[in-house]
């Protein structure tokens, strides 16, 4: 498909992804078709009516999806499903929305993906190369979908957040710049409970990559290594990991270590060792792209942590309350559990994705001296940790209440789900959002 190619086209799901792509359709003269399973929220169906673009809502037509030239998909639509692979059959092209964007695209992309860390190290590039002068945008899973960015900004650069969900249906998506901080379990729902078909889908991110372009990655992961171990790439290369070795930055105590930098992290606005390497990620990048690593340096010195993902909120009787409701798997919530010093009550649980509670088991022993259980996945997480005590609850209000029992001064109430959030809230923010409210009026009533 280049810029002069037209023809029908449907856009399945009308979210943020799929509204984005519907108008630039439209705009760049193609037959437009939005096609929801479910109701459509009412500031999509402004844009749609704005743009005179025509839709469907509580189903899908299989005549507009088989007479089709393109269906781009919205990430949270799984590609298997019968519709789609019979449109498929038919010789109907599916493509994800960043595909869609980037073939109208004129900026070079960086572009962020990971099972962890993918919204602060997004966050973090972006920041940087705006302090440093840069004309830069921010987009995709983060902020505007891609091709809405596309539309209507005009950057130097495009810094995006991608999903395994969203690389799934790419062809031609090529990142300057490519950043890969890690690959753990997570949505095995979706990818047959099969890791090497989720980790093959984050890998997608390079399918393109040429000379001209950089893979930044972490060395401490397997499958990274490995992955570059045994496969002839033209790409260049650069490393982060936790040591030395033959990594292009690594830590050392506090600092974050470079050829070309040392930084003191304990003065920045950030916890944990994961948002060590996060930073380590982002300074590689800005470098890469042209930025002085003094000026890196005095940046991040303005950098304020994502929200919620570990962020302190205020305290209550001498009890501390950290919300991490971005924390979906399990390798999040290690992250989180490694950062914390003081005793902790973990509130979790929500939609399980597959997790393997494994990996958690010392930590938890060590650091966790009891858990509240908020929603769904209750009997697995008491066979997790059966050393626990655990706490039911169905509301956040009743789960920080369940937690404020068992508190005591100097601990901390750390709300890091390890699921998903759909049982009881609209989506993690919402999650996070009821958290900190509930924190905000017990606060108040001291």
């Amino acid at each position: 498909m280049k810029e002069n190619v037209r023809g029908k086209i449907v856009v399945m799901g009308a979210g943020e992804s799929g509204i984005g792509a519907a108008v630039l359709a439209k705009k760049k003269g193609w037959e437009v078709w939005v096609s929801d399973a479910s109701e459509i929220k009412p500031k999509y169906l402004q844009e749609l009516a704005v743009n005179n673009i025509p839709f469907e809502a509580g189903r899908h037509t299989e005549k507009k999806f088989f007479e089709a030239d393109c269906i781009v998909k919205s990430p949270g639509i799984p590609g298997e499903i019968a519709l789609l692979t019979e449109a498929k059959k038919l010789g109907v092209e599916l493509i994800s929305e960043i595909e869609f964007g980037y073939r109208y695209c004129s900026a070079p992309v960086i572009a962020v993906t990971g099972s962890n860390g993918k919204t602060t190290t997004t966050q973090l590039i972006y920041h940087l190369l705006i302090h440093g002068g840069y004309n830069a945008c921010m987009a995709g899973n983060v902020g505007d979908s891609f091709a809405k960015a596309v539309l209507e900004k005009a950057p130097e650069v495009f810094v995006l957040e991608v999903s395994s969900f969203q690389l799934d249906d790419i062809h031609t998506f090529n990142p300057h710049i490519g950043i890969l901080l890690n690959i753990s379990p997570d949505h095995l729902d979706r990818y047959q409970y099969n890791f090497d078909l989720y980790a093959e889908a984050k890998w997608k991110l390079t399918q393109n990559m040429g000379k001209a372009d950089t893979l930044v990655y972490n060395a401490d992961d397997l499958f990274l290594t490995k992955k570059l171990g045994t496969v002839s790439l033209p790409f260049q290369k650069l490393a982060f990991g936790e040591e030395k070795r033959s990594r292009d930055a690594w830590i050392e105590g506090s600092a974050l270590v470079g050829t070309a930098f040392q930084i003191d992290f304990s003065s920045l606005q950030l916890l944990g060792i994961h948002n060590q390497l996060n930073c380590l990620a982002a300074i590689l990048t800005t470098i890469r792209w042209g930025m002085n690593p003094k000026d890196i340096e005095m940046s991040l010195q303005d950098f304020k942590p994502v929200v919620h993902r570990l962020e302190t909120l205020e305290s209550y009787k001498g009890i501390a309350f950290i919300n991490d409701s971005k924390a979906t798997n399990v390798e999040s919530v290690k992250y989180a559990l490694q950062a914390m010093e003081k005793p902790i009550v973990w509130i979790v649980g929500g939609v399980d994705k597959g997790n393997d509670y494994q990996i958690l088991q010392d930590l938890v022993r060590d650091k966790v001296k009891s858990m509240v259980i908020l929603g769904s996945g209750e009997e697995k997480l008491k066979e997790a940790f059966p050393f626990l005590s655990a706490h039911p609850s169905q509301s956040m209000q009743q789960a920080i209440e369940q937690a404020l029992t068992i508190a005591q001064h100097g601990d901390v109430i750390l709300l890091s789900p390890a699921c998903a959030s759909f049982d009881l809230f609209e989506n993690y923010e919402d999650r996070g959002n009821q958290f900190k409210k509930a924190v905000r009026d017990l606060v108040r009533k001291i």
